[in-house]
């Protein structure tokens, strides 16, 4: 949990650089890959956590401003990765300005629950980290390369002699 502006910060940031690799491999056919035929496209779930982020800190009296335009899905990876990059450092400014460290502990209702404001988000890191999950299952199902997350892909072993067998 997060105690302090700062160590929140710097996590949003870690975690922020790894979505950046990740939309960054995205090329614009893969937007519209889908695990089924109802399922949100791979443009629509980047685009839904990019968006979202602006919306979900405004709820919690953060002033940061809204994506353009953020009805519609952009045909455009960069576009897309250019946004994330953009909305993600407005958020660490808009917390770094807005917030002090008291300010973490305080108690809101949020997602039918009391909880406190690094409890909030901690919840957005999730989310993020959720959806960019999804996005790297749909990039291998586009043909594309996913970057290492949190650890190398099967490619990345294959070039270090380590070969992972199939489960």
């Amino acid at each position: 949990m997060y105690v302090t502006i700062a160590d929140f910060v710097a996590e949003w940031r870690r975690e922020a650089e790894i979505t950046e690799k990740v939309l960054d491999g995205l090329s614009d056919e893969s937007l519209s890959t889908r695990v089924y035929p109802e399922g949100r496209t791979l443009g629509r779930i980047a685009w839904h956590f990019t968006s979202n982020i602006p919306e979900y800190l405004q709820q919690f009296g953060l002033q940061i401003d809204e994506v353009d335009d953020a009805e519609h899905v952009p045909q455009s990876a960069k576009h897309i990765a250019d946004t994330f990059r953009k909305v993600s450092n407005a958020a660490a400014q808009a917390l770094s300005k807005q917030w002090t460290d008291e300010h973490l502990r305080e108690v809101q209702h949020a997602f039918g629950r009391q909880e406190t404001n690094a409890q909030i988000v901690m919840g957005l890191i999730k989310h993020i980290v959720h959806h960019r999950g999804q996005i790297t299952v749909l990039m291998r199902q586009a043909g594309l390369k996913p970057y290492g997350v949190y650890g190398p892909p099967k490619e990345d072993w294959a070039q270090l002699g380590v070969m992972v067998p199939p489960l």
